[in-house]
């Protein structure tokens, strides 16, 4: 029986890009640092191009942060002229005193500027050079750092990374991931690739570099080989992180009711099934992951508020609200300039009057002190709505509620208050106070969120509109 021969680098990375060929006619672009495992990728991708008739595009990010940079960037033109591969770099400006720390705020600044760059020139398929290595330190990393299945699961060989790279259609490929440093390094050698050295890369301040430099090497000698094992543990914890995606898909499809969640089919579910369907809620709304001690106290006083609680828990990054028995997560926003203080009412000087204005027909008109738009719709047929001719001769004013506001929805209906038609309509109170109400005088014309009162309506044949707020 003949001896398996072992597949080479340019084997192991065609295989690699057969399984993410960018459509027809577009081209594929490369992140290009000018190191060793991104030089090693130029030379693969070129070949492979080469043979299968695609444009390339390397792009190149300056970082400004070493003072060796513009070297870099030179070497990187100099690299893709000589080969004959199109090259553009882009320059990036870090925020001082970020607070992800300067190695993640390099990294998104990094990633955003290699989307722009792919959109430029209508790139749908991004190359990066991540290696087995690489993916052996990000699943240690994410081990040490308490991750579960999601973080377990490293880098995949290939996915969409809109959150990063600012485009849905921009798929990013790791076809080396199979391959070791120890390869590369032979590969580069074989070929005399030149390549520049990132001191950085050096500095065990950084927890990868201290990994890479002082933690793998005395688990290479412990356990020889341990990479590949750990690529094929993230390979295990990928699958099952698509199980667990799957079964939080169908949880949250029996759970949803709108945009909300029924809090009385989440109390039917497991725990875990909750807190999976939670992550996964949290994650389609583009939001950071809640940690498992703040997913389980949320849960917990949601769960166990009494039945008419307006509960109210805070994400770093949304409300967590509670209101009728369902779960909703919603914007923080920011206080609008036509609001109030509670605090200033009846205090001369202190009280804010609302925006007074008059329609000229206009088909909409923007009210950014109470954050949205008041659109005037044409009224068809025999449909309801007030005169124009009359609407146009008033001055009109938008203002938020003060309390103890009363509307008449139909002639055939009591008068209520602005409380209960909101109740009726299961408007939640946070947004009661961010909807503005239009009057004429002392009239009461508009209710944002409820409708217009009937005794402003016109019966006349004549042009009539009606009015419609829509928040921004």
């Amino acid at each position: 029986m003949k001896k398996q021969q072992t597949a080479t680098v340019p084997d192991i990375f065609a295989r690699a890009l057969d399984a993410c060929v960018p459509p027809a006619g577009s081209s594929v672009g490369i992140a290009l640092s000018g190191g060793l495992d991104s030089a090693a990728l130029l030379h693969l991708a070129l070949a492979w191009a080469q043979e299968h008739g695609v444009a390339l595009h390397a792009f190149h990010v300056h970082h400004g942060l070493s003072p060796n940079a513009d070297a870099w960037l030179a070497h990187c033109e100099q690299l893709c002229a000589g080969l004959g591969i199109a090259f553009e770099a882009r320059r990036v400006t870090l925020e001082k005193n970020a607070k992800t720390g300067t190695e993640e705020a390099a990294r998104k600044r990094r990633y955003a500027a290699l989307g722009e760059l792919c959109a430029a020139h209508g790139v749908r398929l991004l190359l990066t050079a991540h290696h087995q290595d690489d993916q052996a330190e990000t699943v240690l990393l994410q081990l040490l750092r308490g991750s579960g299945t999601a973080g377990l699961s490293g880098m995949d060989g290939a996915n969409s990374a809109p959150e990063l790279l600012g485009n849905p259609d921009l798929v990013m490929a790791r076809p080396l991931l199979s391959v070791s440093r120890k390869q590369l390094e032979a590969y580069v050698a074989q070929h005399a690739i030149a390549h520049i050295h990132d001191e950085s890369n050096d500095d065990p301040r950084f927890a990868r570099n201290a990994l890479r430099h002082q933690v793998m090497p005395v688990l290479a000698q412990a356990f020889p080989g341990f990479q590949e094992r750990f690529a094929r543990s993230a390979q295990h914890a990928q699958s099952a992180q698509r199980l667990l995606t799957e079964l939080a898909t169908q949880d949250l499809l029996n759970c949803l009711d709108g945009d909300c969640i029924e809090l009385a089919k989440l109390r039917e579910l497991s725990a875990d099934r909750c807190y999976n369907l939670l992550r996964h809620w949290f994650g389609t709304r583009g939001l950071r992951m809640p940690s498992t001690a703040w997913l389980a106290e949320m849960l917990a006083q949601l769960l166990e508020a009494r039945p008419d609680a307006q509960l109210l828990v805070t994400h770093p990054e949304c409300h967590v609200r509670r209101h009728r028995d369902r779960l909703y997560l919603t914007p923080k926003l920011n206080d609008l300039a036509g609001m109030r203080e509670r605090d200033d009412a009846g205090i001369p000087g202190l009280e804010k009057a609302g925006q007074q204005f008059v329609w000229k027909g206009e088909a909409s008109l923007a009210f950014p002190a109470y954050g949205g738009v008041l659109h005037f719709d044409a009224v068809e047929g025999e449909g309801q709505g007030i005169d124009v001719a009359w609407l146009q001769s008033q001055t009109l004013t938008i203002d938020f509620r003060q309390g103890g506001e009363r509307l008449k929805l139909a002639l055939n209906r009591p008068t209520k208050s602005l409380k209960y038609h909101y109740q009726a309509f299961d408007v939640p109170a946070w947004e009661r106070e961010r909807l503005p109400l239009v009057c004429a005088a002392q009239q009461l014309l508009y209710a944002a969120g409820i409708g217009l009162d009937c005794h402003c309506l016109s019966l006349l044949e004549r042009p009539r509109v009606t009015l419609r707020w829509l928040s921004c």
